[in-house]
């Protein structure tokens, strides 16, 4: 083992200049990798956050629908009728994405306009009469909207049906965009490492062919030999791969948990748990290109 770890050392001596490149590039690319993994989850925490709130809200005809200009399948001077009523709670109803329905009344909705705008003086203006009846909905999985939505909105007396994905789909798609750009400048950046990994492998063994020709000869296992090399990449990627971490930890810390705690509402975050898994596979990530290129390299080398 000592002889093992003084080679491992005169290696990284020789190459210093090398293997500070190396651990630079693994830095770096290793750093992208982990923030994309966290960006990964936190789109999904956003997902779960806010598509769960997401309702769908089915407004009726009332009497003024038509002639207001936006009267979806509506007729003038008519609301809805009883029967396009019940149609519109069995579609509901049988539909199996559904998980709650509430149904709201003009007067619950002339009630709740009262309150909500107590100091408005239009709701002096207002009767009961024009008030829209209206269906909320809640679904299971909330990304599978627009089945639904499409079938409400060719009903007869359907005004029209609202929702928030128009506002949160674009959201996501440039978070999403985000997500794999970073992803992919990283996986570039990887590449990169792996090659210079793999080059300072080549030049080590290299310089040192006949002596490991040598030990060959004189029956040195193939492990003796190839193990200062393998401790030679795993110094360069293990480095690199912890400062990666502690750039994640500084993010978990200095941005994340900061902004969680300036905002007064629930976001849906990332926590410690999720920042740790992506630490732990960038750990792995940083171990496995490591290894794998310098098994690689000395692999001709070993023989004789």
């Amino acid at each position: 083992m000592r002889h093992t770890l003084r080679e491992t050392w005169s290696g990284l001596r020789r190459n210093m200049s090398m293997t500070f490149s190396v651990i630079v590039t693994m830095w770096v690319s290793l750093a992208l990798f982990g923030a994309s993994l966290m960006t990964i989850a936190e789109v999904d925490e956003l997902k779960g956050e806010w598509y769960d709130r997401i309702e769908i809200s089915v407004f009726l005809c009332n009497q003024d629908s038509a002639a207001s200009g936006v009267g979806g399948n509506c007729v003038e001077g008519g609301g809805v009728a009883d029967d396009q009523r019940e149609a519109i709670r069995t579609a509901l109803e049988s539909d199996p994405n559904v998980e709650t329905i509430y149904y709201q009344t003009k007067q619950e909705a002339y009630d709740e306009f009262q309150t909500t705008y107590g100091d408005n003086p239009v709701k002096d203006t207002l009767t009961v009469e024009q008030m829209q009846e209206s269906f909320r909905v809640k679904l299971k999985d909330p990304q599978n909207y627009r089945g639904l939505v499409s079938e409400l909105s060719a009903l007869n007396g359907v005004q029209n049906v609202q929702d928030l994905h128009p506002i949160l789909d674009p959201f996501f798609r440039v978070i999403n965009a985000l997500k794999w750009g970073t992803m992919g400048i990283a996986c570039v950046l990887l590449l990169a490492g792996t090659l210079q990994i793999a080059n300072s492998i080549r030049m080590s063994t290299f310089t040192r062919r006949r002596e490991i020709a040598i030990m060959r000869l004189a029956g040195a296992s193939t492990t003796y030999v190839l193990l200062p090399f393998l401790l030679e990449a795993l110094f360069a990627g293990v480095i690199g791969s912890l400062l990666a971490c502690g750039v994640m930890a500084g993010l978990q810390y200095f941005v994340v948990d900061r902004l969680s705690q300036a905002v007064t509402i629930s976001l849906g975050m990332i926590g410690w748990a999720q920042t740790g898994r992506a630490m732990l596979a960038v750990l792995a990530v940083g171990v496995a290109l490591s290894v794998l290129p310098t098994l690689v390299v000395t692999r001709r080398h070993l023989r004789v």
